[in-house]
């Protein structure tokens, strides 16, 4: 984004302010509303403070609002010392040097006060020519003041910005106290002594104890789920089988009563069958369409007395026999 531009550089860490050089300007604020027109020749400088113990998003979600609050905004950022925080707050579980890192490497962040005061001075803000402080608009009563912002809302200098809700220093101590058998038996299983973690020696025993016990719970419970799904898998495969045998068995029965069914195809088969040998063993007939041939009537069958059954020839009168010249000459 645009704001997101305007930084030195996403590369490294925010610097500290005793260590930039001083400016001999004179400081002169900047209005309300010169700094959300964006006309001033310089960019608006932005102070938030805070203890930032156990950086979290709701401390990074706090300076991004505050270094979104103008067009062109330097997010100067305070972080409480220990010793300051310890005797008006309580005790911290970073200590400071790991909170001003911490701090220096969130990408809103152009410059970091450490040990910054609890309450902000005139002379202070004039010192890191602060233009506006940022924080949430809830009265934050502290150092024997119902709201140490009071002054600051009075003279016109104050930007609020919106909490983040459920998440806070306070909420993940109070998620580790609640847990803490369960993350001083991390620990002891990560190799830290039961000094380092103030651990008596029952509870270690105990906490030992208990790993193992876990252990084979986390065994048991390991076996009783892939037990379920090798259960889960031969009632999956049992299923499909059965779906398959159903299948396959509706094709059997649809393929037998296709076959034999009373409509089947064997007795068009058997109809089919029956009709060709009736036709192979009947004398075929005549098509009424075949044409017909005209006959010649046969000849009388001519009279023949018994015992001529055989005709001879009739010979020449040159080859007659005596007796047949006889007859004739008797004749």
């Amino acid at each position: 984004s645009p704001l997101l531009n305007q930084m030195p550089g996403l590369t490294d860490p925010a610097p500290f302010a005793d260590q930039l050089e001083p400016v001999t300007a004179p400081y002169v604020r900047v209005s309300m509303e010169e700094a959300c027109q964006g006309t001033p020749q310089r960019p608006v400088r932005v102070y938030a403070d805070g203890i930032f113990d156990m950086f979290h998003s709701g401390h990074a979600r706090a300076l991004m609002q505050a270094k979104g609050l103008f067009p062109n905004t330097h997010l100067i950022v305070g972080v409480c010392s220990d010793d300051l925080t310890h005797n008006l707050k309580g005790f911290t579980v970073m200590n400071e040097d790991e909170r001003y890192d911490t701090v220096s490497h969130c990408r809103y962040v152009d410059e970091i006060v450490r040990n910054a005061p609890w309450t902000l001075t005139p002379e202070f803000l004039a010192d890191h020519r602060i233009d506006f402080v940022a924080h949430d608009d809830y009265p934050y009563s502290s150092a024997g003041s119902d709201d140490v912002y009071k002054h600051i809302k009075a003279a016109g200098m104050f930007a609020p910005t919106q909490r983040t809700e459920g998440i806070s220093t306070s909420d993940i101590i109070t998620r580790i106290v609640r847990d803490y058998d369960v993350y001083a038996r991390r620990n002891l299983q990560r190799g830290y002594t039961a000094k380092e973690l103030n651990v008596s020696f029952i509870n270690e025993k105990k906490y030992h104890l208990q790993e193992r016990v876990d252990k084979v719970k986390k065994r048991v419970k390991d076996v009783e789920e892939r037990s379920k799904e090798f259960v889960q898998k031969v009632e999956t495969k049992s299923i499909d089988l059965i779906q398959k045998w159903e299948e396959k068995s509706r094709e059997f029965i649809a393929n037998f009563l296709q076959m034999f069914g009373p409509e089947g195809a064997l007795k068009h088969m058997l109809k089919e069958g029956k009709g060709r040998m009736l036709q192979a063993i009947s004398p075929r007939q005549s098509p009424n369409s075949s044409p017909t041939r005209e006959r010649s009537p046969s000849p009388p069958p001519s009279f023949r007395l018994p015992f001529f059954t055989k005709t001879s020839p009739p010979s020449s009168p040159h080859h007659l026999s005596g007796a047949d010249r006889i007859s004739e000459d008797d004749d």
